[in-house]
């Protein structure tokens, strides 16, 4: 019934009442499927994972006396590509767990440069150390688009094939190395090639 006029409420209204109710109701129980669905929300799945390795040429650090960053150099050999810029707190974070992956000679640790200034990211590498066996710049950002990256750091797995076999987007912590990259780079290395 109406308040106003004591008769009964009609259909049409109805449903303007109960649609916010019931819009309510579908979104919470989204959320909860989500929530319970047990999935980890932080792992961003990658459109290029079982695909070559973007086609990179790039060039070299200067100063660095290392080679540049080309996709030609992942031919037969599991390599690991990190993007990092010296401007990234979260790489200077990762920092250390790259420089102890790098005592692992079964794989190659390469790296791009990302939007960077040279004399920043030979300061940076000066004052943390270089785990690289390669460093491509790239200035504006355009390889690094290919390559489907979100932000820095990002670090890729490539598999003798050439193949992009894994990528971790974010710092690479201890755990996360211990418990998500090994495993993949143990994967990337049983594959005959």
């Amino acid at each position: 019934m109406s308040a106003e006029t004591g008769a009964p409420a009609s259909p049409r209204r109805r449903l303007f009442v109960l649609l916010p109710l019931l819009v309510f109701l579908g979104l919470a129980g989204l959320f909860l499927s989500q929530l319970l669905s047990g999935r980890d929300e932080s792992e961003i799945p990658s459109a290029l994972i079982g695909l070559p390795a973007p086609q990179t040429n790039l060039p070299p650090l200067e100063g660095s006396n290392l080679p540049g960053l080309d996709s030609r150099s992942f031919a037969g050999k599991v390599t690991l590509v990190n993007v990092f810029a010296s401007w990234c707190a979260p790489c200077r974070e990762e920092h250390p767990v790259l420089l102890a992956l790098s005592q692992d000679k079964r794989f190659t640790l390469a790296a791009l440069n990302y939007k960077d200034e040279p004399a920043n990211a030979r300061r940076f590498l000066g004052d943390l150390g270089n785990p690289y066996q390669a460093i491509g710049v790239d200035p504006a950002g355009r390889a690094a688009i290919d390559w489907g990256v979100y932000g820095v750091p990002e670090t890729f797995v490539i598999g003798k094939d050439g193949k992009i076999a894994y990528k971790h987007v974010g710092p690479l912590t201890p755990e996360s190395a211990k418990d998500l990259l090994l495993p993949q780079i143990e994967k990337a290395l049983a594959v005959s090639g």
